[in-house]
């Protein structure tokens, strides 16, 4: 890997990131290629074990110091078997009304430090976004778990961490119909 994962503590990880031109340059496409090969590798028990990472599904550009509006996702579930996208300028352009969250708190790639307590999310979502796997324009509807991880990585273009989003006062307070995931 070319790139350092740069961490929660890195003043520019809170700066807003900046809108990415289309068509894509190499530059960007190469930098996606990457963070996605990444991802796939962090999920490698092999590869866990011998460079010491984390595993991780979701990572945003600014993690590895590019404050460009883009991120990455890979993850396999049971129901809808590989989940990977390559998002540039997505947009949150539907939101459900209910909330949910992860049972067990969220974590980051940047962020160290364990964090115990709830971060609300939206339970659905629709998200617009070019996908540069595809090289097309998508719309996304997510729910739950799939939902959050877009609304985590997405956040990060905004300069949010999920630790922002936990009730300081009372860190596993669960919302009036939130589902925990």
């Amino acid at each position: 890997m070319k790139f350092k994962i740069i961490k929660d503590s890195n003043p520019k990880m809170r700066k807003k990131s900046l809108h990415v031109d289309l068509p894509l340059s190499k530059e960007d496409k190469d930098a996606l290629d990457e963070m996605l090969n990444y991802l796939k590798l962090s999920q490698d028990e092999e590869y866990i074990q011998k460079h010491h990472v984390r595993p991780g599904v979701g990572l945003a550009a600014i993690q590895i110091g590019l404050l460009k509006r883009m991120f990455v996702i890979y993850y396999e579930t049971e129901e809808n078997g590989i989940v990977q996208y390559q998002l540039v300028n997505p947009k949150i352009i539907e939101t459900s009304v209910r909330k949910c969250a992860l049972a067990n708190g969220e974590g980051c790639l940047s962020v160290d430090k364990e964090y115990k307590g709830l971060s609300h999310r939206y339970y659905k979502i629709k998200m617009q976004a070019f996908n540069a796997l595809t090289n097309e324009e998508i719309v996304i509807t997510a729910r739950g778990f799939d939902a959050i991880v877009l609304q985590h990585e997405y956040d990060h273009l905004d300069g949010i961490f999920f630790y922002d989003r936990i009730d300081k006062n009372n860190p596993n307070l669960q919302l009036k119909d939130e589902e925990l995931i």
